[in-house]
């Protein structure tokens, strides 16, 4: 089995990597520049040189009474001390020096016409022999173009300029190293806070943090920002759907009750019973519906729309009477037959059955519910019980979400919590009060759209 190696993409690597290949392109195109400048000062400093000593060679001419540019190539009548070769303007060799002769260097002129027109035109290589510089001196004699080239052994600058060289090239090994250390020293400190936002992320998974911190440079404040954004949506989202999965399970369970109730009522018919449980049934199909629909909306997303309210009431009245027949209720209604909230079915009906179902809950003989639209406009609906009440201590915790104000009866405190939240959600108000009845009085009150 071959085994294939696939290195991970890293993003502080691409940095480096770029980075360093950058600085080493300058870097070593600087140094190269460098050297080359240095080299072009060097040979104008020797040109300087030869051209000062110009006086001096054209005297050691002069004392020959010749002008060895103009003389054959077997001409050896000039004594000079310089290295020297004259050319036409074609660059052919028309004369040596002795020395360059002894030296055995030649076709001087020939080798100076192939690099003449280089960058570095200063340096002429014989085979076997050492590099010599090249100084070309040009001048018109009769009409005709001649080139006088002095050639100096460049040994001594050779080693000069490698020793440059190898300077140069030490102080910028020594600038990269830097630069790589300082390079490290960013790429850790830049990546700080991505690390630490990996680590409030592995906090946020493991649910040892809530959100992201504010604390990051302006460049990631943006990303933690949506970040947390998304985490509190998830929150919200996750807080909904078990807050629906709750309510369905409050509303499932009032519902499961009356209709094991009525299986057991002996007082009904069998059609009676089949068709009070089928509407059950159908009830229980409507809030299962309507709760998913909120867990994936929320409140706010769901259809606003006018219920009529009394089929609603007369519908739980029936149910609670056959759940709650041990007590035997009195139910007192108020309520128009043509009176219509803005409320959606759905949320009627839970508003409606958890009131309702409260009160059945606590009463001890009797309910009285009122529905009704008021002179200043808004829709009322009050269900006032002779139970014992709410004292004024516990009416903010028993609509909060697991709050009881009495532990003696069964639930989960979820019911007038619900209520709240979907009253708010249409612009209402919730109030308790004391009722004329003795026990608690219930007071919902809803804008009226048309």
């Amino acid at each position: 089995m071959q085994l294939i190696y696939k290195p991970k993409k890293r993003l502080l690597t691409r940095m480096f990597v770029t980075s360093l290949s950058i600085i080493a392109l300058v870097g070593f195109g600087f140094a190269w520049l460098v050297t080359v400048l240095h080299a072009q000062n060097r040979y104008a400093q020797i040109t300087a040189e030869y051209i000062a000593e110009l006086p001096v060679i054209a005297a050691e001419f002069r004392e020959n009474n010749l002008i060895p540019i103009t003389q054959a190539e077997d001409n050896d009548n000039i004594e000079t001390s310089y290295i020297m070769a004259t050319c036409n303007d074609h660059f052919t060799s028309l004369w040596r020096s002795q020395l360059a002769k002894d030296l055995q260097l030649t076709d001087i002129c020939e080798k100076y016409l192939d690099i003449k027109d280089d960058y570095q035109a200063y340096y002429l290589d014989f085979d076997g022999l050492p590099s010599y510089l090249v100084f070309k001196l040009s001048t018109v004699i009769d009409g005709k173009a001649f080139h006088l080239l002095i050639l100096k052994d460049a040994a001594n600058i050779i080693a000069e300029l490698k020793k440059f060289n190898r300077l140069t090239y030490f102080r910028l090994a020594i600038v990269l190293g830097a630069a790589i250390f300082l390079l490290i020293s960013a790429a850790y400190w830049g990546m700080l806070p991505l690390k630490q936002l990996k680590q409030e992320l592995l906090k946020l998974k493991q649910g040892k943090q809530q959100s992201l911190s504010d604390d990051y440079p302006v460049e990631l404040q943006e990303i933690t920002q949506a970040l947390n954004q998304l985490i509190i949506q998830s929150q919200q989202r996750q807080s909904r759907y078990q807050d629906a999965m709750n309510d369905l399970a409050h509303s499932l369970k009032t519902r499961l009750a009356a209709s094991i109730a009525l299986i057991d009522d002996s007082s009904l018919t069998q059609q009676d019973k089949d068709q009070q449980i089928q509407q059950q049934i159908q009830d229980m199909d409507h809030l299962v519906k309507y709760q998913l629909k909120r867990a994936m909306m929320g409140r706010q997303g769901l259809l606003k729309e006018h219920t009529d309210i009394k089929p609603i009431l007369d519908q739980l009245i029936q149910m609670l009477s056959k759940l709650y027949q041990s007590k035997n209720i009195n139910f007192i209604l108020h309520c128009p037959n043509d009176l219509a909230f803005p409320v959606s079915k759905g949320d009627l009906m839970e508003l409606c059955g958890n009131l309702i179902e409260n009160a059945a809950k606590f009463c001890i003989s009797t309910i009285e519910i009122t529905a009704q639209q008021q002179t200043n406009g808004l829709l009322k609906l009050q269900v006032d019980d002779d139970g014992p009440g709410v004292d004024e201590t516990y009416r903010q915790k028993v609509t909060q979400r697991g709050g009881r104000a009495d532990t003696q009866y069964a639930g989960q405190g979820i019911g007038l919590a619900v209520c709240v939240e979907l009253v708010s959600s249409y612009g209402g108000s919730f109030e308790i009060k004391t009722s004329h009845l003795q026990g608690a009085a219930f007071i919902i009150e809803l804008p009226y759209t048309s």
